[in-house]
């Protein structure tokens, strides 16, 4: 797995230099460890993407098995729909529904 601190830490020192102290982004800093952790720390430091950006890089996007689970286990807490989720977390519906299909409950 590669090492999300250095990479982050690399990218704040060059491109944004005064996040670096900001006790908010040390704390998230320190806590990278599933992608859900990851989206939500490039919300945080890139703001929203566009969306013909996002659509693009949504792609090559991967999960492990904890994110899958937080993703599903949001949905069924929201009484979402497929859809719904899959717009939230920006990833097909079709995704959604492979994953219900194979961490069935």
């Amino acid at each position: 797995m590669p090492d999300f601190k250095q990479i982050y830490t690399d990218i704040i020192t060059e491109k944004f230099p005064d996040k670096i102290n900001d006790p908010l982004i040390i704390n998230k800093l320190d806590s990278l460890n599933t992608a859900i952790d990851i989206l939500k720390f490039n919300r945080l430091i890139f703001g929203q993407a566009e969306y013909a950006v996002e659509f693009k890089s949504q792609r090559l996007r991967s999960y492990d098995e904890s994110s899958i689970r937080e993703i599903l286990n949001y949905q069924n807490k929201n009484k979402l729909t497929n859809q719904e989720t899959a717009n939230h977390f920006k990833t097909s519906r079709n995704t959604i529904a492979k994953w219900k299909s194979i961490y069935k409950r």
